[in-house]
């Protein structure tokens, strides 16, 4: 037997070795997720592992280990509905991260250059890149196909016996097969699951790719032109009939192949210019943020700046910066600019409300006037008015007492409680990314 196939016989030992399950523990503990169903927080974990782990790693080397169920929690989706989402233990959290990390130095170099999802030095933006980049080839007709709850519909068998086909070690077979079996935990009865993978878990995304690499494969072979996020993909064609027999071909090899399920109701055939693809529209060649995106955030930053939401300014001001930098890291990619001079006054018109809801009486609000370089007469005028805070906020006067200069250091906010800071300006997206 040579070198390589013994490591490949001996993963599990692999898994549990101190230095790889140190480099899991880390990444558990960095993402700080909830307590799973056994309620062991990732706080009280180290504590608990000091006492349990030489027991669980011993079942995990001799093949009894069980798994906990996973507990479910649903996330609101911006459609209105629900996504269920499946909590581990931390302690199962920490074993699938393990796995995972030696599991994906075997697929990886196998993994198609399509495939954008959950992959070292791989993000959404190369994906929406891809699809530009296929469109500017002439490829203007897409087939966008929906897989329904995809996670929750992976067939145990199909995703079994492709990684069969590579890990070696039976063990780790076993092992991922009584996490994928290991049920939900639903308002404290276990259900089984027949079906899917554990969403939530670190291992999730590897499996998903795992089974999904098999769609590539064959997109490959057929010579077309696609970009995979996960599971959400697009085929681009450059014509309605060509696209037609995409869809059908791939429909079949998914549904009889993979043994997964297609939302026929949004799955579609569309011109490029009506293609939505991870927050992303397409105008002729150039990338767009979606009108869905612009206006889930418009009602998100709604939330951040409601006045009646009575959080100090302190954490308005953290978690409003927070949202802020992440939306625009991720839709700087757009090469649609127009929106933005008005964005950016609209965000701090908002923010002028809540300092003058804040202040709420006249007398508050003169003080703070003055203090900030208006003049008496002045001063007095504005802060007796009896208009509602929205129209006070574009009133002359409170523009020049709360600037934008003013706004962007957080002044008036014990910055103790927020930390260096400085809000984001959308001025700042004009300049593109670097494509």
């Amino acid at each position: 037997m040579t070198n390589a196939h013994a490591l490949e016989r001996n993963l599990l030992e692999q898994i549990v070795t101190r230095d790889n399950l140190t480099r899991a523990w880390k990444r558990v503990k960095a993402n700080n997720g909830a307590a799973g169903a056994d309620e062991v927080s990732i706080t009280e974990f180290p504590a608990w592992a000091r006492q349990h782990w030489p027991n669980i790693k011993t079942q995990l080397l001799d093949g009894t280990y069980q798994p906990n169920a996973v507990r479910r929690v649903w996330i609101p989706k911006p459609n209105g509905d629900q996504r269920p989402l499946g909590i581990p233990s931390v302690a199962d959290r920490m074993i699938q991260q393990a796995i995972a990390q030696v599991l994906t130095p075997i697929y990886e170099p196998l993994f198609s250059h399509h495939s954008y999802g959950f992959r070292p030095g791989r993000n959404a933006h190369q994906a929406v890149r891809q699809v530009r980049d296929d469109i500017r080839s002439g490829n203007r007709i897409v087939v966008d196909i929906d897989l329904a709850a995809f996670f929750d519909s992976v067939n145990h068998d199909v995703l079994m016996r492709l990684l069969a086909q590579r890990v070696r070690d039976k063990r780790v077979l076993n092992l991922i097969g009584r996490y994928l079996r290991a049920g939900v935990l639903i308002d404290g009865v276990q259900h089984p699951t027949p079906l899917g993978v554990p969403q939530g878990g670190p291992l999730s995304p590897l499996l998903a790719n795992i089974v999904l690499h098999e769609l590539d494969v064959y997109l490959q072979t057929q010579k077309r032109s696609f970009a995979r996020y996960a599971d959400d993909f697009v085929i681009c064609v450059k014509s309605t009939s060509a696209a037609r027999r995409v869809k059908a071909n791939v429909t079949r090899f998914l549904e009889q192949r993979l043994k997964l399920r297609i939302n026929h109701d949004k799955s579609r055939i569309v011109p490029s210019k009506q293609l939505e693809f991870l927050g992303f529209c397409f105008r002729g060649t150039k990338i767009v943020w979606c009108d869905k995106a612009l206006h889930r955030f418009k009602h998100r930053i709604k939330q951040l700046t409601g006045r009646s939401w009575g959080v100090s300014l302190a954490r308005r001001y953290r978690e409003l910066r927070q949202y802020l930098v992440g939306w625009m890291n991720y839709f700087a990619l757009s090469e649609y600019y127009r929106p933005i001079p008005e964005l950016d006054e609209w965000l701090r018109r908002r923010m002028r409300c809540c300092y003058w809801k804040q202040w709420r009486w006249p007398r508050t609000k003169i003080k703070h006037l003055l203090s900030l370089g208006i003049n008496r007469d002045e001063a007095i005028k504005t802060g007796v008015s009896s208009k509602g805070p929205y129209a006070m906020s574009r009133t002359p006067i409170t523009q020049q007492a709360m600037s934008n200069a003013w706004l962007a250091t957080g002044s008036g906010v014990d910055q103790r409680s927020v930390g260096p800071f400085s809000l984001p300006c959308f001025n700042r997206l004009s300049s593109g990314p670097a494509c």
